[in-house]
């Protein structure tokens, strides 16, 4: 029988009678995280995703093969970026077959995209995809003024060089600043960290609490680090090989120094600081997702299963409903659909946007009242043990490039269940959780689905790109 080529799509078997089959996560890539204006200051989105695909490919010997479909975002990029994605794929060593689009969902867009890919390979429309994001501060767009805009877009159609003088005629020396991008939300004029540092307010949550959480998630990113446990989830990009914003030497009296960043105009004390807050950072992550026969024809582990995810929306404009709360409402739903407790987790990884976004949104979920009249229920969701939750480390100390996150935190989630579930002989089953700007939030279940048992020193691959 003569050798299948790798550029040609594998038979489809469809969606298979009694049901939909299972999305596996094969495996994930990321590059290091790094500090916005260090390591990547002169990265492009593409380059950095483009770093992360080719991490992936290496690591699972994909070159030349047509994957079913690659989807990820940027949450900043150039228009030039229009197709990032595909170009992205072309730039790597996968089949330039491969078909690849953008999707953006805010600081959710790395979690949707293995929503969308899973989806597809459970109804058999795809037997393979890669899901993922990226985002560089460093590389954010610098538009023009509206007035200067205009005055472009009407010499451009200009059909003499006195009509094109004349359009700029209309320009006025404020015209000529620069706009530089802004996390303000469009709608309240509050940037995310004064919307988080109301809702910190609102629930009471500590300044002690904040530093004990980012403390914790430094401590765990580092102890990580060096078990190896990323080994098999990063290749190093321009010279780095850790995530740049950890700070495993960190203290509580070091944390406890920092001067408040947000909320400084509340009534109330201001708690949050640049050590409790997710820093500015420039990365890159893609997930592996495939059908149990893809994985299986090419040898490859399957550590998990994508089991169910749910969208969520608060009204953060006119309600009083925090902005970044609305996970606190996907996870509900999920769990109810799926006849699960919030109890019922191995792993809980919760993204931290703020250490204050991870606790507002545990102690909505103890909070009777807020459980009744905000969620539906009967009564509180729920405690979670803390031991764990976001046991190796998260955004507050890996950083978080926007769309980036979401791939980390599947990666992770994903390897972490298939440990769990080698080790005790018992499947195993994590909690993830994203909130994002515009009042978004993204719930997700992922469970042990057997396969493979991935090590720190199996199939790492390095592909690093110098400068």
């Amino acid at each position: 029988m003569a050798p299948r080529n790798p550029a040609q799509p594998s038979p489809t078997p469809g969606q298979p009678t009694g049901g939909l089959r299972d999305a596996v996560i094969v495996g994930g890539n990321r590059v290091p995280f790094a500090r916005a204006g260090g390591k990547y200051s002169r990265s492009s989105n593409q380059e950095l995703f483009t770093a992360a695909l080719e991490g992936l490919v290496a690591r699972f010997g994909l070159q030349g093969e047509r994957i079913g479909e690659v989807v990820g975002g940027a949450v900043l990029k150039h228009s030039r970026d229009f197709n990032l994605v595909r170009e992205s794929v072309l730039g790597s060593s996968l089949s330039p077959q491969t078909p690849a689009y953008d999707l953006q969902q805010a600081c959710a867009t790395g979690l949707e995209a293995v929503v969308t890919i899973a989806n597809k390979i459970r109804l058999g429309q795809v037997e393979s995809g890669i899901a993922g994001g990226t985002d560089t501060v460093s590389d954010a767009p610098i538009a023009v003024s509206e007035g200067l805009r205009r005055a472009l877009l009407e010499a451009s159609h200009a059909k003499s060089a006195g009509a094109r003088v004349k359009a700029f005629t209309k320009v006025r020396p404020k015209d000529l600043a620069p706009l530089t991008p802004s996390t303000d939300e469009p709608r309240t004029g509050l940037s995310m960290g004064e919307h988080q540092a109301i809702t910190t307010a609102r629930w009471g949550i500590t300044r002690e609490a904040q530093d004990a959480l980012a403390l914790a998630s430094h401590q765990h990113l580092a102890a990580a680090w060096d078990s190896g446990f990323f080994d098999d989830l990063v290749t190093p990009h321009r010279g780095l090989v850790r995530d740049q914003n950890l700070r495993a030497d960190t203290s509580l009296e070091k944390l406890g120094g920092l001067k408040p960043v947000f909320g400084t105009r509340l009534e109330t004390a201001p708690t949050m600081t640049a050590g409790n807050s997710t820093p500015l950072t420039d990365g890159a992550s893609a997930v592996l997702l495939a059908s149990r026969e893809w994985a299986a024809q090419r040898n490859l582990p399957v550590l998990a299963r994508v089991v169910d995810a749910e969208t969520a929306a608060v009204d953060y404009v006119h309600g009083h409903e925090g902005l970044l709360m609305a996970p606190a409402h996907a996870v509900p739903r999920l769990l109810a659909r799926q006849g699960l407790g919030l109890e019922d987790f191995d792993f809980y990884e919760i993204h931290e946007a703020f250490a204050s976004t991870v606790l507002t949104t545990l102690a909505a979920w103890e909070d009777d009242e807020y459980c009744r009249t905000e969620l539906g229920l009967d009564g509180a969701l729920g405690s979670i043990d803390r031991e764990r939750l976001n046991v190796n480390g998260s955004s507050v100390a890996a950083g978080h490039p926007f769309a980036a996150t979401g791939g980390r935190i599947v990666a992770t989630a994903a390897k972490l269940v298939a440990a769990r579930a080698a080790q005790t002989g018992r499947p195993a089953r994590a909690l993830i959780s994203v909130c994002a700007a515009g009042g978004l939030g993204v719930a997700a279940v992922v469970e042990s689905a057997g396969g493979v048992e991935p090590t720190a020193t199996t199939t790492t691959t390095s592909t690093e790109t110098e400068a």
